[in-house]
């Protein structure tokens, strides 16, 4: 009966990932087929426009060439014209003269004849008709204002749709995905001289396989790609998984999109528990700080009320101390359950919050920065059952590297009430590396990758990272993926570092 529900149970899984992915394929085609007649109606527009600008383009040519000839026209005529003008009055003047000179033939008188004789001599030689060109300044050829566009409609009739890049294929085998960096690689199906970039587009995504349309993130583009690869870096990976695409562009138009690709980012992303926080811990998604106050205030109002009735007013002794209390001296132990509500997980000295991720098996890495005037705090991991009034370090289900920057400083690997000293400097970020199923857990200093220790132990029950702060602050920084250097330096110092049995004679 069990076996044939279990069995039963994964036919039913099979059927709502088949009927989710089938779904996820109509939404994608709807969202194709809205494309469709979207982009259709684009490029119809786009098309209308090209060709209004070609016409536009030739009125104002066929108006700027008619211009041209008709200046050439008139330029010609009024050189013609003038012309025209000058033989004629010579044309005149010669004629008057012709008379003149047919006349004086008559003359009998030889002194007036010789007077005639030298006044016609003159006017011939002053003659307008005689320094008068008889050869047109101008031809009436117009050819040289002749077009032929024949070549130009053999271009209008070759037009065609722009030559658009084919889809670059992404091959996830050639793809990496290490130390928060992802390095994409693609290559054209057919070789392409005009592509002139390429975009990517990625987005995080919690669905494996296909893109979904209705994702709740957008693409994000990256453009004017030269090479056939590209690497993003300094990545949160907040998400499962990551989708690609890429297209190739030239110098008119982009092509389609590539298959998309989904790439799986896997690291511990986690948070501070608010829920698991001790009162005097102020605690944000990725910060906690010290509130020396805690609840005081609430505290002191639950009071006020308590005793106006009675007409009495009682003043708290520790609420008129001034400067930073001791962690020695501050406890928050007796606050009503009225003022204190869930956070009761951790109490008195211990000053401790919980992430919200259970580690139960796997390699995982995240950082921690200390504020600069924090006075001590601890990082590391424990068992859930971590006691409210324990402290990290202090007990044997729970691992940690301590600091302590008040009245002596101390920075020390604590377990099982054992700290080892370190013999080395705080760095100013921690990356801490948990190997569940190694059974180890190392600190490194996450600038330089240095490893500042390493416990080796076996883990019998899930731990969770654990983090006490005391007149100070840290940050947590998560969704990093282990760092290469420290899965090499995991590789060379295994078994060379420190250890939970050297805490054994260790004094606190």
């Amino acid at each position: 009966m069990d076996a044939q529900k279990e069995a039963l149970q994964r036919i039913i899984t099979t059927l709502a990932n088949k009927n989710d992915e089938i779904q996820n394929f109509i939404d994608t085609l709807n969202h194709r087929l809205r494309g469709v007649q979207a982009n259709s109606g684009k490029v119809l527009s786009d098309l209308d426009d090209e060709f209004d600008s070609l016409y536009s383009f030739l009125d104002e040519m066929k108006e700027g060439m008619t211009s041209i000839i008709k200046q050439e026209q008139a330029r010609k005529t009024q050189e013609l014209q003038n012309q025209l003008t000058q033989c004629k009055k010579a044309l005149e003047s010669s004629e008057e003269l012709l008379e003149f000179a047919s006349q004086s033939v008559s003359i009998i008188e030889p002194e007036e004849f010789t007077k005639a004789a030298r006044q016609i001599k003159d006017r011939v030689t002053m003659a307008p008709a005689f320094r008068l060109s008889l050869k047109p300044k101008v031809s009436d050829n117009m050819t040289h204002l002749m077009v032929d566009f024949s070549q130009e409609r053999k271009i209008i009739q070759a037009l065609k749709f722009l030559p658009v890049p084919k889809a670059p294929e992404i091959d996830p085998a050639d793809c990496i995905v290490a130390d928060n960096c992802v390095t994409i690689t693609w290559r054209m199906t057919e070789e392409d001289s005009k592509i002139d970039h390429y975009v990517l587009e990625y987005r995080k995504t919690n669905y494996d396989g296909l893109p979904r349309v209705k994702d709740e993130r957008c693409w994000e583009s990256i453009d004017h790609i030269k090479e056939t690869e590209y690497t993003l870096s300094g990545l949160r990976f907040d998400s499962k998984y990551m989708n690609f695409r890429v297209r190739a562009c030239n110098k008119a138009v982009a092509g389609e999109y590539s298959d998309p690709v989904t790439l799986e980012t896997k690291a511990l992303m986690f948070s501070f528990d608010n829920t698991s926080s001790h009162l005097n811990l102020k605690v944000e998604e990725s910060l906690i700080e010290w509130d020396p106050t805690g609840g005081k205030s609430q505290e002191n109002k639950v009071k006020g009320k308590e005793n106006k009735g009675s007409g009495h007013v009682t003043l708290l002794k520790n609420n008129t101390r001034s400067g930073t209390p001791s962690p020695k001296r501050t406890s928050v132990t007796s606050r009503p359950a009225t003022v204190r509500g869930s956070r009761d997980r951790f109490t008195g000295e211990s000053y401790t919050v919980l992430g919200d991720a259970t580690i139960e098996g796997g390699q995982h890495y995240w950082e921690v920065k200390a504020q600069k005037d924090c006075k001590s705090y601890s990082v590391g991991i424990t068992h859930k059952t971590i006691g409210k009034f324990d402290q990290l370090g202090k007990t044997n289900t729970s691992w940690c590297l301590y600091v302590n920057n008040w009245l002596q400083a101390t920075f020390a690997a604590k377990h099982n009430n054992k700290a080892k000293p370190l013999e080395t400097t705080v760095p100013d970020r921690i990356g801490i590396y948990c190997d569940f199923d190694g059974g180890q857990l190392a600190f490194y200093n996450a600038d330089t990758k240095q490893l500042l220790y390493s416990f080796k132990t076996k883990f019998t029950q899930p731990v969770i990272p654990g983090f006490m702060v005391w007149c100070g602050g840290i940050t947590l920084y998560t969704g990093l993926q282990v760092p290469s250097a420290v899965k090499t330096l995991q590789k060379s110092e295994n078994g060379m570092s420190g250890s939970s049995s050297s805490l054994t004679n260790a004094v606190q």
